[in-house]
């Protein structure tokens, strides 16, 4: 059958143990399924490559133009970081490397929350009474890897999807053996969320909980064991564990609904409960889901539903991007293109060609240069550049960062060549845009752990140094104003001849940060000898798979080719300086966590001073913890979606 989008759609689902694939050719048809292994592959882009590179009966001449990824994750920003798994990447820089117009990364439960009013009455399965009332909110749970919910909102003719993490709210136990269940919970996890019971990890640890209880030795099993052992009704304990599971899951439901004000009923999802089958259906979910007190009848009128769809996520993906999609279509009136379309009476038949070609082709217009503008609307490259100008435009460059706005909301942020007949508002723009991008690409870069380790050093170290030479040294004097202010011993070093002396009376205990972009230079490679024969240990800000990167202890990645024949590091240099300021407010907020505030002083209480606060209501100082640079605020709050 042929498709009756323009290009086939990748849709994904991914979680902590595995990666499904699909690619959707027709609106709710999926095809070429397959599901990898996490374990399998280094990262998410690996993992993508690997399905892409497998698929049969795809040329060239249908590439994939969108995809949406649901993902085990609250995506609330560019930056996805699995909650359950170590992956994590930028969507932007995710976008660009896989070649993608459109890039939509969602909650996981979000995608399933959206597929809920797409199910057909085979697609699911009622579990005891309730009538759904609609429109009225839906409720959604499920357990996996983790313990997901989310729900629906009716609105108008469509519905809005809450992303939560309500997974993670306090589990309250009903009985005198979940009260068991909890205490041995409290024996490993400060903070015990219904999240660590209602999982694949959670049914192990009732069965442990259940064993201790018992007094009987556990054996080490999985949930898939347990759960087999159970429905087969060869474990006494198995079978306890699972009873306990859905008495807990039915518990959690009902907090959703009454919490939600689920009328139009609660679904549960997930990869346990719908294994489970007829069982689930005769266990004590639904007795457990009604037994709340005053509120009984409240919960008893709310239906509630095991999902049995195949491809439920991939459902909802798929109808989040089609609306991301529909939104790009920018109306009437709305973005640059509105504008064209009002410009239309008043331009002259060659600039109105240019206008009919964009408004045509505005995604290709994005990425072809003038000539090829020029060629498809069948006039010359000055006219093109009168047609961007009469709308108010500097030049091309600039007209297309505007369409770029009104297409996505967002200005795709990758790396442009400078010109020399750029204007200063063009060049601005590309020196910030390649500076951005820049950014995006070492933030997708960033080891968690290499992160961690270097704050560490630093924090106990008896003596900083900081060693570069060259355009870096800046860099190095940044980083020694900064340290000192905390009331940490530093210095900075950026001659060749002082930076071998200062090495040579380090003391082991002390830490040399050794900042280089190329990490090949002869100099500072010696200061890195002298540092380890002296006993300090050296943390390297410099390029992967370098001389450097391989001596030191600890390396923190900045990967960046500069443009030699400009002689100046503007990029790099700026990368290297962004990377000494996570340092610093990582050894802020250290320093808080433990008492002392960034100056060094034995109390975080601030004194009723100029420039100082106080608890109004009692006169009494008042403790601030917020590290110095830290904003919470930021423009990409809710970014979920990048486009070209």
């Amino acid at each position: 059958m042929p498709s009756t989008f323009d290009s086939p759609r990748l849709i994904a689902d991914i979680g902590g143990t595995y990666a499904r694939f699909a690619l959707e050719t027709n609106p709710g048809e999926f095809s070429q399924i397959a599901s990898l292994r996490c374990a399998d592959y280094p990262d998410f882009h690996a993992t993508v490559s690997a399905y892409l590179a497998n698929l049969s009966g795809m040329s060239a001449s249908t590439p994939i133009e969108h995809a949406a990824i649901a993902i085990a994750y609250p995506v609330e920003d560019d930056m996805v970081r699995m909650t359950n798994y170590h992956w994590q990447f930028s969507i932007e820089e995710m976008r660009q490397r896989l070649k993608l117009d459109t890039l939509v990364v969602v909650n996981d439960f979000t995608a399933l929350a959206m597929a809920l009013p797409r199910l057909n009455a085979n697609e699911v399965q009622q579990i005891g009474g309730g009538q759904a009332r609609m429109p009225s909110v839906i409720g959604l749970l499920g357990s996996g890897t983790g313990l997901g919910l989310s729900g629906l909102i009716p609105a108008a003719d469509a519905w809005v999807a809450l992303g939560t993490e309500g997974g993670h709210t306090a589990f309250a136990p009903r009985d005198e053996r979940e009260i068991a269940v909890l205490r041995y919970a409290m024996k490993q996890f400060e903070h015990v969320s219904f999240e660590r019971l209602l999982s694949g990890p959670g049914l192990a640890l009732i069965y442990r909980a259940l064993a201790e209880r018992a007094g009987t030795a556990a054996e080490d099993l999985q949930a898939p064991e347990i759960t087999l052992r159970a429905l087969e009704q060869r474990d006494a304990l198995c079978e306890e564990t699972l009873e306990v599971f859905c008495a807990v899951l039915g518990t959690a439901a009902a907090d959703l609904a009454v919490t939600l004000g689920a009328f139009g009923g609660i679904y549960i999802g997930g990869g346990i409960v719908p294994k489970l089958g007829e069982y689930f259906a005769r266990s004590c979910f639904r007795a457990r889901f009604e037994d709340k007190g005053r509120f009984t009848a409240y919960v008893a009128a709310i239906p509630t539903f095991v999902i049995t769809a195949e491809h439920a996520t991939f459902k909802g993906a798929s109808a989040i991007l089609e609306a991301q999609l529909r939104n790009l279509q920018t109306t009437p009136g709305a973005g640059l293109l509105g504008q064209i379309r009002r410009a239309r009476p008043e331009l002259s038949p060659a600039e109105l060609r240019v206008a009919e070609h964009i408004l045509a082709h505005p995604r290709s217009a994005l990425n072809d240069p003038i000539a090829t503008i020029a060629r498809a609307a069948q006039v010359s490259q000055p006219t093109v550049i009168r047609f961007c100008r009469t709308l108010g435009c500097e030049g091309l460059s600039d007209f297309k960062l505007r369409l770029a706005s009104g297409l996505t909301g967002t200005v795709p942020v990758t790396h442009t060549q400078v010109n020399l007949d750029d204007s200063m508002l063009e060049l601005g723009a590309k020196v910030l845009g390649n500076t951005a991008s820049a950014i995006l690409q070492v933030r997708s870069q960033l080891n968690r752990d290499m992160m961690a380790r270097a704050v560490e050093l630093l924090l106990h170290a008896g003596r900083i140094e900081f060693y570069a030479l060259g355009h870096y040294g800046v860099v190095a004097q940044d980083a020694e104003y900064k340290f000192l202010r905390f009331g940490m011993p530093s210095s900075a070093y950026t001659d060749p001849r002082l930076q071998l002396l200062a090495a040579n009376v380090l003391k082991p205990g002390d830490v040399a940060v050794v900042i280089s972009n190329s990490g090949r230079l002869p100099e500072l490679l010696e200061v890195v000898e002298r540092a380890h024969q002296r006993g300090a240990l050296v943390v390297a800000i410099t390029a992967g798979q370098s001389p450097l990167a391989r001596k030191a202890d600890v390396t923190l990645i900045v990967d960046h080719t500069e443009d030699v024949e400009t002689h100046v590091p503007m990029v790099s240099r700026i990368l290297h300086l962004l990377v000494i300021d996570i340092l610093a407010v990582g050894v802020a907020m250290r320093r808080n966590a433990d008492g002392l505030d960034p100056l060094g002083n034995s109390s975080l209480l601030e004194l009723d001073e100029p420039g100082r606060t106080a608890d109004q209501s009692s006169g009494q100082p008042q403790a601030k913890r917020t590290a110095p640079g830290v904003s919470l605020a930021s423009p990409l709050a809710r970014l979920t979606s990048h486009s070209r």
